[in-house]
Order: structure tokens, then sequence, then C-alpha cells
């Protein structure tokens, strides 16, 4: 592979808090190692539309406290064209840059895996999305911050719930996975917590909360993921009270508030080093690949990998929920 003097990087699909702590990371190892680098605006589409821009020290001064992304974020229909790719790869020829680095998701990793193979072009990825889903990282950037978002909130919903006896649906996102749901219930307290892994049984959902009103509690919380296979919040709510129509239900989606706000620390940390690493394993001329942390260390995962492998939730962490909401 010949030596590498210029890269770039981009932000693709949905934000999450951290994605410029990793953009920073990026563009100062590069300088450091004496790497032009330049920044690409709204993910793949900047890379059709010659929407470059030359990254310095400052470029990504006093960023690392900010959620979303300084160089915005777009999903590409026009990428997954092959016309698409092809002024791509000739917009990155023109200004001479010669690897990538993405951060995103799946559908990210899967774009740059289709890039890489039909041009030669190295791309390293990080892992930034806030489901936590991808195969290969025991966190992805932008989990952390999320899930303390969600439980502030649900703290806050908690006081209501308890003042008028009244039980709370709480939607969270998890279109397919559900590891926001799980911990949040977990760290929340949650009556229940459903979720796309597994089968929901209204039947079931009914027998636990009349349990516990014989226990003598009268509000609650229920955690639902918005990929649920009873439906979201709404669907839930409105089964149960089909049912049981001894609580006095409310409906709280949470939405797209769990993307934003500064990422914590332990975010910051994270991302920083996935993106540090990006670039190191770049110019030891690794390729294709997406930076994972697993038991502390660092590890390489074949896009290929991290996009099909599917990442389970643990079925202690299940057990352990329904124990300690019992």
């Amino acid at each position: 592979m010949k030596k590498i003097k210029k890269i770039g990087v981009l932000t693709s699909g949905g934000d999450s808090p951290g994605m410029n702590a990793c953009i920073r990371a990026v563009v100062r190892t590069g300088l450091y190692n004496g790497l032009k680098v330049y920044g690409i605006k709204s993910g793949y589409n900047g890379l059709i539309h010659d929407d470059f821009m030359p990254m310095h020290r400052d470029s990504v001064s006093h960023i690392l406290h900010r959620g979303g992304t300084i160089l915005k974020s777009a999903r590409s229909m026009e990428f997954m064209e092959a016309e698409g790719r092809k002024k791509a790869y000739e917009n990155l020829k023109k200004h001479g840059i010669d690897a990538l680095v993405v951060i995103g998701g799946n559908g990210t990793f899967t774009g740059a895996s289709v890039f890489m193979n039909e041009f030669d072009i190295p791309i390293m990825g990080a892992p930034g999305t806030i489901d936590n889903d991808l195969y290969g990282t025991d966190m992805t950037i932008g989990f952390d911050t999320a899930l303390n978002t969600v439980m502030e909130a649900v703290d806050k919903i908690r006081d209501t719930a308890t003042s008028h006896d009244r039980l709370f649906f709480i939607e969270v996102m998890g279109r397919d996975a559900g590891f926001i749901a799980l911990r949040s219930g977990i760290a929340g307290g949650a009556a229940e917590i459903l979720i796309p892994e597994t089968h929901t049984y209204i039947d079931d959902l009914i027998e636990t909360l009349e349990n516990q009103q014989k226990a003598n509690v009268h509000s609650g919380i229920i955690i639902v993921a918005e990929g649920d296979d009873a439906g979201g919040a709404f669907e839930v709510a409105a089964k149960v009270k089909e049912k049981y129509q001894h609580y006095d239900t409310r409906v709280t989606v949470l939405g797209h508030i769990q993307r934003g706000g500064s990422p914590s620390s332990f975010d910051r940390i994270l991302a920083s080093t996935m993106g540090y690493e990006a670039v190191i394993a770049l110019l030891g001329g690794r390729k294709g690949e997406m930076i994972g942390i697993v038991n502390k260390d660092v590890v390489y995962i074949p896009f290929e990998k991290a996009i099909k492998q599917y990442k389970i939730v643990r079925g202690e962490m299940l057990k352990m929920a329904k124990i300690l909401s019992s």
C-alpha cells in the first residue's frame, strides 16, 4: 500500500454524542503524524458533491463538549448507486486523499465496505450510534450519554407517576435492538422492559401489574423499545388498558432527545480512543475494519463481520431485570 499523506473524515447516519470528540481525535492524530486532514461535510453526500474542507488544529478546538457533529450527517441515497460512488472516488482523487475514517453505524459501514471493494481506498471505521448494536465492541460512541439522558427523564417521570398513582409507558429508541431499553429499565427500576429481542405477551405484562397491585404498588414505569413486537408505547398502553382498567395510564415518547446533549466523560474518552486508533491503524496498513473496544482492549473487526454478526442481549441480564423488578 502506498504511503498515506492525506486522509478524510466524515460522519454518517444518525448523530450520536461523542462524534465531535472522535473527529477531533482523527484530526489531531493525523496532524501529529504529518498528514493533511480533510473534513467531509454531510457524510457520503459530501463525498459525492465535493464538500471538503481542510482541517487544522483549531478546526476542532472547543468541540469535545458538543453533541451532534460539526461535519453534519446525512443518509445518502446517491451513494447507494454505482454512479454516486464513482463521483465520490473521483473527488477523493482530485483532492489527493489516500484514506478515510468514517464514523457511524451499520449503514455507514455497509457503504464503506462496498466503496472500498470497488475502489482502491483504505477505510477504517469508528462505531458511532446510540443503539450500541454493532458487533465487535462493548460500547458504541453515544450509547452511554443516551442512556444517561433516558435515566434523567425516567427519574423525573417517576416523580409524577408516584404523586398521581399512574402507570407510565416510556418509549425509548431501539428499532432493532433493546440495549437502551434494557439498561435504562434496570437502572430506573422499571416494572417491565419490552425489547425487540424477546416476545412480548400482554397477558404476562398484566399479570405483573396485578401482582404489583397486590403488593400495594400503585404506580410504575414500563420501558418500551420502539421496535418491540407488541408495538410502540402507545400501542402497548392501549392493549393493557383494554384488558386492565385499574391503572391511570400515561405515555411518554422520548424520541430524538436521546441523541442530543453534551457527551458523557465515558463517551468523550471512548470516542477519542477510537478516533486515535483509526488513524494509527491506517498508518499501519490496516483497512476495511471497525475499531472496537472489548474488555478495555482495542480490537479490529472487519466491516463485513460488524455489519452481519448479531450483537446479542445477555440472557443473564434479562433474568436479572426480571428478578429485580419482582
